[in-house]
């Protein structure tokens, strides 16, 4: 597996994994404030953005994704920041590659499974028809029905792009995502644990990690801290990308 990226900046290592339905495009601006100290890779996860559509998806596979990443780059060591799914793929990789992850930062997400949540937007977004389209305006008047908050459709319709006809897809494999779905929301994998420098950061305003999981997160990585951006939902990094960028800059580049 070859995963598309993106590098920038020099200096030591830092990977950045996205969440579900994401891609590395949600990290460019925070990436580059991050590459202004270190040399930092905007990975695409398998069925993700511009990276090979691929069975099985869960969260073994892609730590080995990255674990290939590493190789491929001759990256030896680097801190890895994931945020929700990509929080769980950092997590995964850390706890099976503690040798090649330096630090690690997860935003947003705890190793725990989760209730179903996206079944609305796996509707709509399989609902669009994708032939009658003629640009992306069309396509948010289709997803307005079923998701009502602008910001979701506007996160969602980065995901469409051109195909080779001139018409339109979606650039992630909807199919493997939606059966893979069950697994992501869980965790597994866990009999090891992780015991270097970890950073949890939550948005105040999200319910994503809660103070009873952190038990569970210390059990895994015992030299875990917690950050909460006050403001923040589950997206932290885009409500409030200056606050969760001095609070992950200061982590990453601490004596």
């Amino acid at each position: 597996m070859v995963l598309n990226h993106r590098e920038m900046g020099s200096g030591p290592a830092l990977v950045i994994l996205h969440g579900l339905f994401g891609s590395l495009d949600n990290w460019i601006t925070l990436g580059r404030q991050f590459a202004e100290s270190q040399t930092v890779y905007l990975v695409d996860q398998r069925n993700h953005g511009r990276s090979p559509h691929a069975s099985p998806m869960d969260y073994g596979t892609m730590a080995e994704d990255l674990r290939s990443f590493f190789d491929q780059h001759g990256i030896r060591q680097a801190s890895v920041l994931g945020h929700s799914m990509g929080g769980k793929t950092a997590m995964r990789f850390a706890l099976d590659h503690p040798e090649l992850t330096e630090s690690l930062v997860v935003a947003d997400i705890a190793p725990k499974l989760y209730p179903p949540g996206h079944d609305a937007i796996f509707d709509a977004l399989q609902q669009v028809e994708l032939s009658s389209i003629q640009n992306r305006s069309d396509a948010e008047d289709q997803l307005e029905r079923l998701i009502p908050e602008p910001d979701v459709r506007q996160f969602l319709l980065k995901n469409l792009s051109r195909d080779l006809q001139g018409g339109y897809r979606w650039r992630m494999n909807l199919p493997v995502i939606r059966e893979a779905y069950p697994g992501i929301l869980g965790f597994t994998g866990a009999d090891f644990s992780y015991d270097g420098p970890t950073l949890f950061v939550r948005g105040g305003r999200s319910r994503y990690i809660e103070d009873s999981d952190w038990a569970a997160i210390v059990a895994l990585f015992p030299q875990a801290s917690l950050r909460t951006i006050p403001g923040a939902g589950h997206w932290l990094h885009a409500d409030q990308p200056r606050a969760f960028f001095e609070t992950v800059h200061a982590f990453l580049t601490r004596d």
